[in-house]
């Protein structure tokens, strides 16, 4: 058969995802934080975009195209959502078609410009003179407002200032201080800061045995030995039995403690009470500051018990993003505008914008959804504690509310669920199932790690439980269980073995 070229026809089906889909879909597997980035800067780009803040009866522009709803924030494991429609007349305006568009209790813009104009009132002037609150010349400066917590760096650098008299040493103390990583370690070799900075190795070491002396103790240490050693010295512990006790530190980490009485010659209850001055050590000293602030989770979903036992699940209005598309602004410029680029332009953001407010709404809806469903779920997890908890996959959850897998793997990331018994990310509900010894129900792996540490909690010095009789206790629970599953599940707890926990318990016997 001769090969040419030719044209041909030819029909099908295949699925686009359109730039609107791909958002959705982004959408959902967002943060609160990356959604609020998000939004922000989608405000930044459609020029038809606002944030919902202030009264909404103050807006100016956009009075009579709007009317703020709540949105979802009530489910008994099922979506119920608000019934209030648009104003009449206005039926036309994608803007107000969506249930993530909120009241905002603040004071209007009307307000806050008469409150401006009035001045400030005697209560704002107690404010000023107390400190709590304006701004003013003079002794209220704005550094005296700055709270950020001074860094490692900062901390040493001030008392070196002080301890260190001469340029040189100064130069070599800031140049250590520089080597210092956010433990408190230093992590320059001696030897390498001496011929870099063109001094004796003397002059260095002289320096950080300064540096040394610093709060918090144990800063500017080469490594763990030397970081407890001037600890436990400023303690008056560190005496020879001590010193040879932190040179077999590896034996200390395996809980040879047989040995270590034979290095040091020590007897057990001296073995003890060194144990406990050590750990009452800070092996990382430099931890304490120059850290970022710590974030508390903010829950995307809230679950709270009824009265009748059932449970009401809401999502958190205050993670949301409040937007509105400013529908006069888009009638006025298709008015006045004779361009058809302009026309087009503003037509493809009137389209955007009222897909990200859709958007938006959707997701809040489908995160409901989806939540409710693994309150539904692991119900018995909220009563009864963790030992109830039901082994979950992503299919069953799906199944229930006819969603596909791959949707409510995005909705679980990064989200998380404030219950009575605390907040979890979502994911947390779906773990890997057990099965029963018995041939019931299966049994979650997180529910069968606790019951392994409950166990080696509870295990007495002369009965120390190997990890084949864990699994011998917990096939007559009824639970089937592997033994290298409970070594895995021990490890995974930071649980030594049976060995060394005995070692430990004989030490303090």
């Amino acid at each position: 058969m001769a090969l040419a070229p030719r044209l041909e026809l030819r029909q099908g089906q295949s699925l686009v995802m359109t730039p609107q889909l791909q958002q959705a879909i982004k959408l959902l597997q967002l943060s609160n934080l990356e959604l609020a980035e998000y939004v922000e800067q989608e405000l930044e780009r459609n020029p038809l975009l606002e944030a919902a803040t202030g009264d909404p009866a103050d807006r100016i522009g956009t009075e009579e195209d709007r009317s703020e709803r709540e949105p979802v924030v009530t489910s008994e494991t099922s979506l119920s959502l608000s019934e209030d429609g648009p104003p009449p007349g206005r039926d036309g305006d994608l803007d107000t078609d969506y249930d993530n568009v909120y009241a905002d209790e603040s004071r209007s813009d009307t307000q806050n410009d008469a409150a401006a104009a009035q001045g400030p009132t005697s209560s704002d002037w107690q404010n000023v003179k107390s400190g709590s609150g304006g701004s003013g010349d003079g002794e209220f400066s704005f550094e005296a407002t700055l709270t950020r917590e001074a860094t490692l760096a900062e901390h040493l650098t001030d008392q070196m200032n002080m301890a260190l008299k001469t340029p040189g040493d100064r130069m070599i103390g800031a140049y250590l201080i520089d080597q210092v990583n956010e433990t408190g370690y230093i992590t320059a070799d001696l030897a390498d800061v001496a011929e870099r900075l063109g001094t004796d190795i003397e002059d260095v070491e002289a320096v950080l045995q300064v540096l040394q002396t610093f709060e918090p103790t144990g800063i500017c240490a080469r490594n763990l030995k030397e970081c407890l050693a001037l600890q436990l010295a400023e303690r008056n512990r560190l005496d020879p039995t001590m010193r040879i006790f932190l040179d077999h530190l590896e034996l200390f980490a395996k809980r040879d403690f047989e040995q270590l009485m034979k290095l040091t010659g020590a007897d057990r209850e001296d073995i003890a009470s060194m144990v406990d001055d050590i750990r009452m050590c800070n092996p990382k000293p430099g931890l304490a500051f120059g850290g970022e602030p710590v974030v508390p989770v903010v829950p995307d979903v809230f679950v709270r018990a009824r009265a009748d036992g059932s449970w009401t699940v809401e999502i958190n209005s205050e993670t949301l993003p409040r937007v509105l598309v400013n529908q006069q602004y888009y009638t006025e410029v298709t008015k006045l505008s004779g361009d058809a680029t302009a026309k087009a332009y503003i037509s493809e953001c009137l389209n955007n914008a009222n897909w990200l407010v859709k958007s938006l709404d959707q997701r809040a809806r489908t995160i409901l959804k989806v939540s409710s469903e693994i309150v539904r779920q692991q119900d018995a997890f909220l009563v009864y504690g963790i030992q109830h908890l039901k082994p979950l996959n992503l299919k069953t959850i799906a199944e229930a509310i006819s969603m596909h897998e791959s949707t409510v793997s995005r909705v679980t990331a990064n989200k998380y669920i404030a219950t009575p018994r605390g907040i979890f990310e979502m994911k947390y509900f779906f773990t890997s199932a057990i099965a029963s010894s018995e041939g019931g129900a299966a049994h979650s792996a997180e529910s069968v790690r606790h019951r392994i540490k409950e166990l080696i909690d509870v295990e007495r010095a002369d009965a120390v439980l190997s990890d084949d009789n864990i699994v011998d206790i917990l096939k007559s629970q009824g639970v089937d269980i592997a033994r290298r599953t409970v070594a895995k599940y021990r490890e995974a707890l930071n649980i030594p073995s049976s060995v060394q926990r005995r070692r430990e318990k004989k030490a303090y016997a």
